[in-house]
């Protein structure tokens, strides 16, 4: 039995599931750097919140750019940008909600409602044959 490197394992591991779980790493600093900026720089001159979002965005591009190419290698434009919305809904929520203390809403159900569909047409041609 030929035992492997932790490394050469995680570079077997699927487009699709590297692509989701740098885009969800990104979305984090992505959700951060459009929205933390409200709470904690609210009294603050805006230029302030704009160039720390700046650099809380920067940390974004580097996990997100690598993670649409890793999955342009099996998905389309169209569903890697699907997948994106997913994940920023998937993100944002417990951001409002744990972070932001906004109330959950059932406008959010609502909204997850729609991107499921938008999920299914994208994704049909795969999903059916």
């Amino acid at each position: 039995m030929v035992r492997r490197k932790k490394s050469d394992r995680n570079l077997n591991m699927p487009p699709v599931i590297k692509t989701v779980l740098l885009l969800l790493a990104s979305n984090v600093f992505m959700t951060f750097a459009w929205y933390a900026h409200l709470k904690e720089l609210n009294g603050k001159p805006w230029i302030l919140a704009a160039i720390a979002s700046w650099g809380i965005a920067l940390f974004e591009y580097l996990l997100q750019v690598p993670a649409n190419r890793i999955g342009y290698q099996e998905l389309n434009v169209g569903q890697l940008k699907i997948l994106q919305e997913v994940i920023t809904l998937s993100v944002f929520v417990p951001f409002s909600v744990l972070y932001m203390k906004e109330p959950l809403k059932m406008d959010y159900l609502w909204a997850t409602l729609c991107i499921m569909g938008a999920v299914f047409f994208i994704f049909r041609s795969k999903l059916m044959g």
